[in-house]
């Protein structure tokens, strides 16, 4: 992977050479395994801590877009310390910081100035050196768009580039002012389909570590039908457009994309639709009602060949899925089983690894394990 600084010392000056995508290698994986295993976690109260030497980097999830500048919530500043104190103990792990979010905004509006983004940028960097974190990962859903009643330009796509250019930037310059013997991590939270329209994926890619493709949520209460919301493959039943774990690879290589910078994402939480045509098993057909998000650890317990609800596996997908011939309900989620699949997937085609939403929802760490094996 690229480095985006090298730093020069002369006439004991700090000269930071700005070298975007030339220098070196950011060692952010584990030295048993070249590919990411990124974890988004809130750190909430009582969430356990997930298992640090299965993990390359925590993204902790949110800092906050507040009158243009980056800010933990006010709760959070003693939950990010927690998981930053990870790194004594396991210091191959690195600490992101996540700013945004769905329905965060306030990124259009630091965006769309030279002043703004210079303020978005200083403001992160004085973050992580509070908090001796090791980077920042943006994510704003989505640029260009409202879906999620936040501010919106016809210029955000690109500004988004200015922005991020800007956050390299100053990062760069504080890991020079700290003396870090690494750079600061840069990465962004992505979609894709007509999701990531707002992005000039050849401008920023240069730009980022990698992007953290949120391959998850594919049908879900904004969706028409229901269907697999975190499939690998199409299903048989599944109509020409649906959206893809794979489908979404080919959607960021096509791009310009290096294979290697495309961490693809697992769910670590099922989604449920009732009311659902029995065609199919429920499979890609229209549903009454949107039954919400369902954590792993309450799937197990709850639903899974309990309740009327039968496992199923898609072969085509490579996902499982459960049905209700009863109430006519849908579960779709990934297990082990999946997570082995999008692992060789991953080996496969070279990719950077996978990230999941989120820790606290894997209580006994089964899925993560079934990553980290699967990776290995």
């Amino acid at each position: 992977m690229s480095l985006y600084s090298c730093l020069l010392r002369a006439a004991g000056l700090l000269v930071v050479a700005v070298l975007l995508g030339a220098c070196g290698t950011t060692g952010t994986s584990r030295p048993d395994s070249p590919y990411r295993i990124v974890a988004y976690d809130t750190a909430e109260a009582g969430a356990p801590v997930p298992d640090a030497d299965k993990l390359d980097v925590l993204n902790f999830a949110f800092a906050v877009v507040r009158d243009g500048r980056v800010v933990l919530p006010a709760d959070a500043a003693s939950r990010l310390d927690r998981r930053v104190a990870l790194k004594r103990r396991h210091p191959h792990l690195k600490i992101v910081v996540s700013v945004g979010g769905w329905g965060a905004g306030g990124f259009s509006e630091a965006a769309a100035t030279p002043a703004g983004r210079q303020q978005f940028a200083d403001s992160a960097a004085r973050l992580l050196v509070a908090h001796d974190a090791d980077g920042l990962d943006v994510d704003w859903e989505y640029p260009g768009s409202d879906l999620a009643k936040i501010g919106a330009r016809s210029d955000d796509r690109a500004n988004f580039t200015a922005l991020l250019r800007t956050v390299r930037e100053t990062l760069q310059r504080t890991a020079a002012t700290q003396g870090r013997t690494e750079p600061y991590l840069l990465t962004i939270a992505s979609a894709d389909s007509k999701y990531v329209d707002g992005i000039d994926l050849a401008a920023v890619t240069p730009l980022l570590d990698w992007f953290n493709v949120m391959t998850y949520d594919f049908n879900n209460s904004l969706t028409r039908l229901a269907g697999h919301h975190s499939g690998l493959y199409p299903a048989a039943v599944a109509p020409s457009d649906a959206r893809t774990t794979s489908r979404a690879v080919r959607q960021y290589l096509a791009a310009g994309v290096p294979a290697d910078k495309i961490v693809i994402g697992a769910a670590f939480y099922a989604l449920r639709f009732d009311g659902v045509k029995p065609e199919h098993d429920g499979l890609y057909q229209p549903y009454d009602k949107f039954g919400g998000a369902i954590a792993w650890r309450d799937l197990k317990r709850e639903f899974i060949n309990r309740q009327g609800y039968r496992r199923h596996w898609d072969d085509r997908a490579d996902a499982p899925y459960l049905w209700n011939p009863t109430t006519h309900s849908l579960i779709v989620y990934d297990d082990p089983a999946s997570l082995a699949a999008k692992a060789d997937y991953v080996k496969l085609h070279h990719l950077g690894g996978i990230m999941f939403w989120q820790a606290g929802q894997d209580d006994d760490g089964e899925l993560l394990t079934a990553i980290w094996k699967g990776l290995r």
